[in-house]
């Protein structure tokens, strides 16, 4: 079956991201004070994404992100068989980052986890709707420049210049998930307010992916919606 190669790469795409985007959050102290430290980790989690697009990407598309798989599920680029095995085999890859991270940095270094910003003071519901503006216009940016084949020599790098937009503004809000995968594991393994917080980082990303995917079709042509 040869499907397993495509799950194996979206593994590895997301342990990569884990352990880079949210490696590179531990190292660099990302929090108010250490405003370099939002850039930093905002350009290594785009990065990650520019890397693993133009290496894994013409094997599985390189979603590695639920909110990415689920968009393409609904525009039916996506099977349900795949798209299962693509979230499993996403959040098995976080798994593995957070093990890489913990072996490195100390099991009690946090994780890059994602809660709601001490320093921002925003609510349950706003948080909320902070990851699904901001995983809507990453998916829909992912969409977009991928619905054309003649953009394929630079996708990955757009797509990875808009995780970088979206990080810029909502580290200092949510820590920026956008993500299912990215968000869950290191919540399990770093405990706390994050893991009582965790189920917005993976409810709002699906809606904003989702919701992506929907306006997307509404919007693109019916010559182009037809093919």
């Amino acid at each position: 079956m040869e499907n397993w190669k495509k799950y194996l790469a979206e593994l590895i795409g997301t342990c990569v991201l884990v352990t880079f985007g949210c490696g590179t959050a531990v190292a660099v102290g990302c929090d108010a004070a250490s405003g370099s430290g939002y850039l930093l980790t905002a350009l290594a989690f785009g990065l990650v994404i520019v890397a693993m697009a133009y290496s894994i990407g013409n094997i599985s598309g390189c979603h590695i992100n639920p909110a990415v798989s689920i968009a393409m599920l609904i525009r039916k680029q996506l099977s349900v068989t795949d798209f299962i095995g693509y979230v499993i085999a996403q959040c098995l890859g976080s798994a593995l980052g957070c093990l890489i991270l913990g072996i490195v940095f100390g099991f009690d270094c946090g994780f890059g986890a994602n809660q709601i910003q001490d320093g921002w003071g925003g609510s349950i519901g706003a948080a909320f709707l902070v990851e699904v503006v901001l995983t809507f216009v990453f998916v829909l940016a992912i969409i977009g420049v991928t619905s054309k084949v003649e953009n394929g020599a630079v996708s990955g790098i757009v797509i990875g210049l808009t995780l970088t937009l979206v990080h810029i503004l909502g580290i200092h809000l949510t820590g920026t998930s956008v993500n299912p995968a990215r968000s869950l594991m290191p919540a399990l393994f770093a405990g706390g307010t994050a893991l009582s917080q965790v189920w917005i980082f993976i409810l709002a990303p699906l809606v904003g992916g989702a919701l992506a995917a929907v306006v997307y079709t509404v919007l693109e042509s019916p010559d182009k919606a037809k093919k």
